[in-house]
């Protein structure tokens, strides 16, 4: 048996989270006491008490997700200290990813987090350069999604930003073209769901984020994961310092092959998953991915 961590990424948060991890792991509440020092703001209190549009907000539900999810593991190795030491894998989706590193080693929480703080700002800066926007295609197959996507185009820039789970892909683009997606999916007899996002994430609309990420991450040491952490660009886990941080960039412009990381774990041998931090995202597309994966949450939601 080999234990997977998983972290989720932005969509995940929700007014109220890491609260009860806080009063129930004093570890925990020292990561907040960090966060504030570094970040400036007092971040637990947007966490737990809102309002929910400043905490929506791509600046501050990046770190926010980062801060609880860590914080999260802290509960975890405080509760079942074995779960923690004998993880053989993570990976984490989108921003998760970064969590995924600092849980295997590869990088300190406090470097984590300025880069999850710029990375947050500079694809809020990204995506205001860009009006645009991100729908999911559910109930449709990828063959099916990549024709709405070519036809849509006609409308404007529209990628494939998600391979998330079987029956779940999310398009990402200019306005227009996600509205035509929209219509094109309903008529292929999918259901389509506008997401409540800031832009074009994992397109090259974002492209402009790059060069101020890989300076960031460039200030900061990265070292070989104690554990295998796949990335979301490639499927596939990276040790070398350098490629980590090729793929952290790439990672913004690029789909995340979410499925296909998962799949990469099962066929590791991982039979077992925990999905650290806030919200259920990550179980339930473990269900339609393989369901006979036992997955369990720590954290809330």
């Amino acid at each position: 048996m080999s234990i997977a961590c998983l972290f989720p990424g932005q969509g995940a948060q929700f007014v109220g989270m890491g609260q009860s991890v806080v009063e129930r792991c004093p570890a925990a509440q020292k990561l907040f006491d960090q966060a504030r020092e570094l970040l400036g703001y007092d971040l637990a209190e947007l966490c737990f008490r809102g309002p929910a549009e400043r905490l929506d907000s791509t600046v501050i539900s990046q770190p926010a997700l980062f801060v609880c999810s860590l914080a999260a593991v802290e509960l975890l190795r405080q509760q079942a200290p074995e779960v923690v030491a004998q993880a053989a894998f993570a990976a984490g989706l989108s921003l998760g990813e970064y969590t995924a590193l600092v849980f295997a080693g590869a990088l300190s929480f406090e470097d984590g987090l300025r880069v999850v703080q710029i990375r947050g700002e500079a694809m809020q800066a990204a995506a205001d350069a860009h009006p645009s926007g991100m729908v999911s295609a559910l109930l449709l197959d990828r063959d099916q999604v990549t024709a709405v996507c070519s036809q849509a185009q006609a409308a404007g820039s529209l990628w494939i930003a998600n391979y998330l789970c079987p029956g779940n892909t999310v398009l990402s683009g200019e306005k227009a073209a996600c509205a035509k997606a929209i219509e094109l999916i309903e008529a292929a007899g999918g259901k389509p769901v506008p997401l409540a996002v800031a832009g074009a994430f994992h397109t090259p609309l974002m492209e402009s984020a790059c060069e101020r990420l890989s300076a960031a991450l460039n200030q900061v040491k990265l070292t070989s994961p104690r554990i295998p952490v796949v990335s979301n660009v490639d499927a596939q886990p990276h040790t070398d310092p350098d490629d980590i941080r090729r793929v952290l960039v790439k990672q913004v412009v690029s789909p995340v092959l979410w499925e296909d990381a998962v799949r990469w774990l099962i066929a590791q041998g991982a039979d077992r998953c925990y999905e650290i931090g806030p919200g259920k995202v990550l179980k339930g597309l473990m269900r339609r991915i393989d369901k006979r994966v036992d997955c369990q949450n720590v954290g809330e939601g």
